[in-house]
């Protein structure tokens, strides 16, 4: 794939980059290994100076950021600044706790014989992170972060639509003052990733993207015996049962599907309501997304801007026919936007059944699936009814039903009377096939570290 920032607006190309040779990867990797052995050295408080002096870049150079990744992916240029402040938060939140979060943790010595035992986090080293397009910066810090502030460093592999992004994401760091080799944007082809990633000086992965990307960085991981976080796909249920508040439920739904566009892993996609409220809160879902203002991302007032590129277009297209083709009925939107980029508006299908695809894959795109069930047991059997597992959301006002299906969703996260998002505080990650191990809190930056068990005679 060539290495291009290419507008979706407009669909024209605006900047194209020459991918690394294997003789430049292999001197980045070096650079990265000799990095390694004396970054691991450094301290927290150091590194925690250098991480909040990148925050403070991500804040003065908001809008600069903000305007590339527009440019390059296309959300909205006011998603863009949220995106970018969120990443800042995410810097301080990491260079406060990462001390604590990595501090010795003792063990009871007299139980196992010793004079003293505890356990310590200790980096592994140069970590390879294969990235999404989808929040260009925020999938990033969320891993670099933590990585770098117990002591690891970063080999960036970053999509193809998005150069420019990763790009400004190693300069961030080093103007931060961390050092060279620390963290280092590598533009370079998917081709390349299983070199990099079996170098033996390669110690760890970290992935975000396609459940087949998964299983491939995920098998070469095991062949190689090295330790894996993989954030994969989603098709997350927004579950609303009688009890809930159907207008707060409603007007957040709207925000939970088109969010980015459309094309988040952890987008609310299916909506499992109850026949008592199916149709009230039909009614009221459908209007607030015919009611969405599609167009220039750079229009502070759009809701929603193009699709990243024109593939992903065209598989909202087919899902859409597949759906239609078996019997599946359109509430709103449906058809592609006739104008230069790759547009596609915000609607709603309903009467689907299991023989359509989008029943069970992922639709990347504003397009949500609308389901009427019986009760909590038939609400669980549809929600479950995926290959992923990675978010949930559920409405209800009823303690007993809201216990029920905290229980009962196969997922790696449940929110309750609100949308599924990442703080950095919570641990994210999913079950099935949207992956394993956790990204954020004290679990992910942990995730890369060796766990080493000290005993003193």
């Amino acid at each position: 794939m060539a290495i291009t920032t290419t507008n979706p607006a407009t669909g024209e190309i605006e900047k194209t980059f020459e991918a690394l040779s294997d003789a430049e990867v292999d001197e980045h990797i070096a650079r990265a290994a000799a990095t390694a052995v004396e970054y691991r050295r450094t301290t927290f408080e150091e590194r925690a100076g250098w991480m909040n002096a990148a925050a403070g870049a991500l804040e003065a150079a908001c809008d600069e950021i903000a305007r590339v990744m527009t440019t390059e992916m296309g959300k909205t240029i006011v998603a863009a600044r949220a995106e970018v402040m969120k990443c800042a938060k995410g810097c301080r939140f990491y260079a406060e706790h990462a001390a604590s979060m990595l501090a010795d943790e003792p063990a009871d010595a007299a139980a196992v014989g010793a004079t003293r035992a505890y356990v310590r986090y200790e980096p592994l080293g140069p970590v390879l992170a294969v990235m999404p397009w989808n929040f260009p910066l925020w999938q990033v810090i969320r891993f670099a972060a933590p990585a770098l502030m117990a002591g690891n460093v970063g080999l960036l592999k970053h999509a193809s639509n998005v150069p420019q992004t990763a790009l400004l994401i190693e300069d961030t760091f080093r103007r931060a003052g961390f050092p060279d080799g620390a963290f280092q944007t590598l533009l370079i082809g998917a081709s390349s990733v299983e070199r990099i990633l079996r170098d033996p000086r390669v110690r760890a992965a970290t992935l975000t993207g396609s459940t087949p990307a998964g299983r491939s960085i995920g098998s070469i991981a095991g062949e190689e015996i090295k330790p894996v976080v993989l954030e994969l796909g989603g098709s997350d249920p927004f579950v609303v049962m009688p009890s809930a508040d159907l207008e707060k439920a409603a007007h957040t739904a709207v925000t939970a599907r088109v969010q980015n566009n459309g094309q988040s892993c952890i987008a609310a996609k299916r909506f499992i309501v109850h026949v008592d409220v199916a149709d009230a809160f039909e009614e009221l879902f459908v209007a607030r997304m015919k009611a969405l203002r599609v167009g220039d991302p750079m229009d502070e007032k759009t809701d929603i801007g193009p699709l990243a590129n024109e593939q992903g277009l065209l598989d909202v297209e087919n899902y859409m026919a597949d759906a239609l083709a078996h019997g599946a009925r359109v509430l709103c939107g449906g058809q592609r936007i006739d104008r230069a980029g790759w547009f596609y508006p915000p609607t709603v299908v309903t009467d689907l059944t299991p023989d359509m695809r989008m029943y069970h894959e992922e639709v990347f795109g504003p397009v949500a699936q609308l389901f009427r069930v019986r009760d909590a047991d038939d609400a669980i059997e549809v929600a479950n009814a995926t290959v992923f597992g990675l978010g949930s959301n559920v409405w209800s006002r009823d303690a007993e039903e809201q216990a029920l299906f905290v229980r009962a969703l196969d997922a790696g996260a449940v929110f309750v009377n609100g949308m599924t998002t990442s703080y950095p505080e919570l641990p994210f990650g999913g079950v099935k096939e949207s992956g394993f191990g956790r990204e954020l809190s004290a679990q992910g930056i942990r995730a890369f570290c060796n766990v080493k068990t000290v005993w003193i005679g």
